[in-house]
């Protein structure tokens, strides 16, 4: 088998291939491994799994089943979420016996629809466990870098970060920032760091394939795909510059990523949405999907990304997760006025900036109690603002909602009338508009302590600032269409022979959706597995020979 694609859908399905004795290689474009599977939150959405029943979640299939039906929608087909669904905990379990990894429940980290049928308010979402770096020895100096890395030596987890992000304004915030910074510094005196959320999941497969001998060959891009007697049997690469063909004996597997760094894809099937507001791999230039679609295969969903609203600072675009959620802000278009609940889940957030009759750019505003309690896009709070912030645009700063009016552009009795209806609001603890506040997820990043309505707050207190909101991702989810086996399909169903895609290479199962934190992962490593099973049981069929 071989295997395009370091990340966590190439990783396990190479594991899970080698251990049913099939040899397998896996080729990485880049010089690191881990893709965006590195660089993500590490957040795993895989219902029913070993690690929730430890911690005593109740997650009946039948709930989960419905609930994900409810939320992919009719772009994702009720098989491949069937098979999803009926391997996830499969996937735990085959992950905790053959690597270092074990996982932990984000707790209370509820579904992205809670209140929708089958959804749990405290969430099915399991994080790895942090991870010693002596565990993952020479692999720890080619692993891909993390999205935004912590302070060093911090080893910051998802629940940690909705803690830190209340600043100083709750108990249990001082304390993780406590125990986390002095966590740090006896780390740089032992010289013992630990690797935690994407990088500790990318870092414990690459331990498990080492394990078994599996070889991850860095700096090997594939150029396309070998085709003999109508079925996939290689891939054509390049190593060091010089061309060279890797032979599949039973089948190939993408899991090379999305589109999102690649400008011409993105401008054809996004409307006009370009590279500079991923947080995507670099690598992510939808090789994989080219070659298939060189074959004849379907794409789904290419008009998709795993969105979220982003500032588009000047080191790079910021996903904004916490900072829409907490009391004291409220987002604008450039015409002054709301235009969604700002608490929402990211993917419905973007979803609503590109909404017809939506101009941007969005603008997040927000008052100076805002900016004392909260922190601010890795920023403490009170802490100043960078200077090229301001320089470059992307953030403002007023003694008036009419002087902020005037910086950003926006009519300004659109923005005072839209501040005043919006603090109403926040007196009472009711979003007549939007509904911020009324789903449990909209509250789980607001402030427990603010009253009535945790993610819902006055902005009255000057100076006043708005800061440029992009409709960014971390990553595209359109690709190749696959069925329940993760085997790539034809546009009139049928089978690419021997070639298999998992992970944002393929169409998500989640449709137009986000059914959880992990919703990305949860299935790229699943779909992966399933690739792999599914071609180890083909090379085990004994082939029938007809003799006249």
């Amino acid at each position: 088998m071989v295997v395009v694609g370091s990340g966590g859908a190439g990783m396990v399905a190479a594991l899970a291939a080698a251990h049913r004795g099939l040899s397998t290689v896996v080729l990485e474009k880049s010089e690191q491994y881990g893709g965006s599977t590195a660089r993500s939150g590490g957040g795993l959405w895989l219902p029913g799994n070993e690690v929730l029943d430890r911690a005593d979640v109740t997650d009946r299939m039948e709930d989960a089943r419905t609930y994900l039906a409810h939320v992919a929608g009719p772009d994702s087909t009720p098989e491949k979420q069937h098979a999803f669904l009926t391997a996830a905990s499969d996937v735990v379990a085959f992950v905790r016996a053959h690597t270092p990894l074990d996982f932990v429940w984000v707790t209370d980290y509820p579904d992205y629809y809670p209140e929708a049928p089958g959804g749990l308010p405290g969430g099915r979402s399991i994080e790895p466990l942090p991870l010693d770096t002596r565990v993952i020895g020479p692999d720890l100096a080619t692993l891909a870098a993390p999205y935004r890395a912590a302070p060093k030596g911090m080893a910051v987890t998802q629940v940690d970060y909705r803690w830190l992000s209340l600043g100083t304004r709750h108990p249990r915030a001082i304390l993780t920032a406590s125990r986390l910074a002095a966590y740090g510094l006896t780390a740089r005196i032992r010289r013992r760091h630990r690797l935690t959320m994407g990088q500790a999941l990318a870092a414990g497969l690459r331990a498990g394939l080492r394990t078994m001998g599996v070889p991850v060959r860095l700096g090997t891009p594939m150029t396309d795909l070998l085709v003999e007697q109508g079925r996939v049997s290689g891939v054509h690469a390049t190593h060091a510059g010089e061309p060279e063909l890797v032979r599949a004996r039973q089948g190939v597997l993408l899991a090379s990523g999305g589109f999102e760094h690649n400008e011409s894809m993105r401008r054809k099937h996004q409307d006009g949405i370009g590279t500079e507001w991923t947080a995507g791999a670099v690598g992510n230039t939808g090789d994989g999907i080219r070659a298939g679609e060189r074959l004849g295969a379907a794409l789904d969903l290419m008009d998709e990304a795993w969105w979220g609203p982003s500032i588009p600072l000047t080191g790079g675009p910021y996903f904004c997760l916490a900072e829409r959620n907490q009391p004291g802000c409220l987002l604008v278009d450039a015409t002054g006025r709301r235009f969604v609940n700002e608490a929402a889940p990211y993917v419905d957030a973007v979803h609503a900036m590109l909404r017809p009759g939506v101009r941007l750019p969005a603008w997040l505003v927000a008052d100076q109690t805002y900016r004392d309690r909260y922190l601010f896009a890795g920023r403490a709070p009170r802490s100043p603002l960078p200077r090229r912030w301001f320089a470059s645009g992307v953030a403002h700063r007023a003694d008036t909602l009419d002087g902020l009016a005037a910086r950003i552009g926006v009519p300004a009795a659109a923005l005072a009338s839209t501040v005043r209806r919006f603090n109403q609001f926040a007196e009472r603890g009711q979003d007549d508009d939007f509904h911020r506040g009324d789903s449990v997820y909209d509250r789980y990043y607001g402030d427990p302590r603010h009253r009535p309505n945790p993610c819902l707050g006055a902005v009255t207190r000057p100076p006043f600032y708005a800061f440029r909101m992009v409709p960014g991702d971390l990553g595209t989810k359109g690709g190749l269409r696959t069925d329940e086996r993760a085997r790539v399909l034809r546009p009139d169903g049928t089978v690419v022979p021997a070639l298999y895609a998992a992970g944002n290479v393929s169409a998500s199962v989640m449709g137009r959706s986000y059914a959880g934190a992990g919703a990305t992962l949860g299935p790229a490593l699943t779909f992966g597995y399933l690739a792999a099973l599914d071609l180890a049981a083909s090379a085990a069929t004994p082939t029938l020979v007809r003799e006249d």
